[in-house]
């Protein structure tokens, strides 16, 4: 959303969703924020129930849609992955029914791909896939993402302040809005460029001690999964991970913090610190990891165990807080 907002604000004046007023009431109150003066709305809208959506759509009305991506998030109240496809895909059930209306498809996503059936879309991807209105190939990510684009049968290349090739998708999107709406593409590029982020998503942090990537807003076996791949395929002479639970996961829960935890022992990181009551139950009587219930135990932990010298992951659901430890690094 950010990265969308940064780029159509280079030529529009956007209203946009403050923070993650994504629900049943933050919806209308951004709406509710339109004026005569602004000529777009980019409006997010989250869910962790089934019907959620089809809910907001009918408030908010879009004209066009996007689904960055499906994961494996608030599976507790979804039920299943395939509750999660379902709800989102609501989004493309009302565009369908709206005359004009249409979608911005990542074209590398199958599930994407099968739930917009039949819809209108604007294709984005890699480079590679047929037929794309706007087509990414990855560059460099040591540590800022770095890529060039493809549009109409140019090149453009986009050195980024985000952490994690992951969110080369991210910027695809926000690129295919740009070119529709018309956004000049330097100042594309300007905008992906000059976009810092500042709410604990892809952040690197430099302190006196460590280099930080603070992905501490939210977490779920998808993102989890990016995020250590992203950490694995860092250069750095010491990796440590210090993660949270993921939260709302259901009956599942177990079984996908131990899937993270065989991932972690396959890494060679020179620490790892896990918070939450699910990561402590499954790494009962692993020596190799540390285990908290808090992340303010886990701080007061590294008060007296300090960490230096290290490239350091934190990352966890919301509800870990996993953003307090970052002063103790």
């Amino acid at each position: 959303k950010e990265l969308i907002v940064a780029v159509l604000q280079q030529k529009y004046k956007v209203l946009f969703t403050q923070g993650n007023l994504n629900n049943h009431i933050g919806a209308p109150l951004t709406l509710l924020g339109l004026t005569r003066e602004h000529e777009l709305a980019v409006v997010e809208m989250g869910a962790n129930h089934p019907g959620e959506i089809r809910t907001l759509v009918n408030i908010v009305e879009p004209d066009c849609g996007l689904i960055t991506n499906v994961g494996k998030a608030h599976l507790e109240g979804f039920g299943s992955f395939e509750g999660v496809v379902k709800t989102k895909g609501e989004l493309y059930d009302f565009l369908r029914s709206k005359v004009n209306a249409f979608a911005f498809l990542d074209k590398d996503n199958d599930v994407l791909c099968q739930t917009s059936a039949g819809l209108k879309t604007i294709p984005y991807g890699m480079e590679g896939n047929a037929d794309l209105y706007v087509s990414g190939k990855l560059r460099a990510c040591a540590p800022f993402l770095a890529f060039e684009w493809k549009y109409e049968g140019m090149t453009y290349e986009v050195q980024t302040h985000l952490i994690g090739a992951y969110n080369i998708k991210n910027a695809l999107a926000a690129i295919a809005l740009g070119c529709h709406f018309g956004v000049p593409a330097a100042d594309i590029c300007a905008a992906l460029s000059q976009y810092i982020p500042s709410n604990n998503r892809s952040q690197l942090t430099e302190t006196a001690d460590n280099h930080l990537i603070v992905d501490a807003y939210n977490a779920n076996p998808t993102s989890m999964a990016a995020a250590l791949d992203n950490l694995s395929s860092t250069v750095a002479e010491r990796k440590v991970a210090m993660l949270g639970d993921m939260l709302e996961l259901g009956e599942d829960s177990l079984k996908l913090h131990s899937e993270v935890v065989e991932r972690l022992s396959a890494m060679n990181l020179s620490l790892v610190c896990l918070v939450g009551g699910e990561f402590s139950k499954v790494c009962e009587g692993n020596e190799a990891v540390h285990c908290f219930a808090t992340s303010d135990e886990l701080a007061g932990w590294l008060a007296d165990n300090p960490v230096d010298g290290a490239t350091v992951l934190v990352k966890g659901s919301r509800g870990t807080r996993m953003e307090k430890v970052i002063p103790a690094l």
